[in-house]
């Protein structure tokens, strides 16, 4: 399998006008067999754009999954320790999506983002969803490669050649530049 097709440089994003959405970085989604990188490997990545995310004043976007009507939710449901900051928002959802009665749109828009970027797990599933729901509510998307993978390295690889390209921006986690 070859390397997705990815931009070297992704858009000059303004950071007062973007958020970085990771999606599901949670110590039960980080231990599944993924491919095609190991999700600490995502994790470490996803640190990295948060780090730099923070450093120039753009949101951190937290996004993690309960299931619903569980009284209880699984071991490891909780974000990945240390990944969240003061000032991050913790988004919690109940569908596959993260905008569907979060109220993620209006805090985004509330900042005045109006571009995302993304990374989590898994690439098909939580963080494409995502997106699309982004995209149809009219947000600009970046999508970061080697800051997400997915159970199988076709699924991840469908994502990032097929659908993302249609959305958005694919870039590596070095193509992430602001103005």
């Amino acid at each position: 399998m070859t390397a997705p097709r990815t931009a070297d440089s992704g858009p000059a994003l303004d950071p007062a006008r973007t958020a970085l959405v990771l999606v599901d970085l949670m110590e039960r989604t980080l231990a599944l067999p993924l491919e095609p990188r190991k999700g600490t490997e995502v994790l470490a990545v996803a640190e990295e754009l948060a780090v730099a995310f923070r450093s120039v004043g753009a949101p951190v976007v937290l996004v993690r999954v309960e299931r619903p009507g569980a009284a209880e939710q699984p071991p490891g449901s909780g974000l990945v320790a240390g990944l969240a900051r003061d000032g991050d928002l913790e988004i919690v959802k109940r569908t596959i999506g993260a905008f569907q009665g979060t109220g993620l749109d209006e805090r985004l828009r509330q900042l005045g983002v109006t571009t995302l970027v993304f990374g989590g797990i898994a690439t098909n599933l939580g963080v494409e969803s995502t997106a699309r729901a982004a995209g149809d509510l009219g947000y600009d998307l970046v999508f970061v490669e080697d800051a997400m993978t997915a159970l199988t390295a076709a699924e991840h690889d469908a994502s990032v050649r097929l659908d993302f390209p249609r959305l958005g921006t694919v870039v590596t986690a070095a193509g992430v530049r602001f103005v």
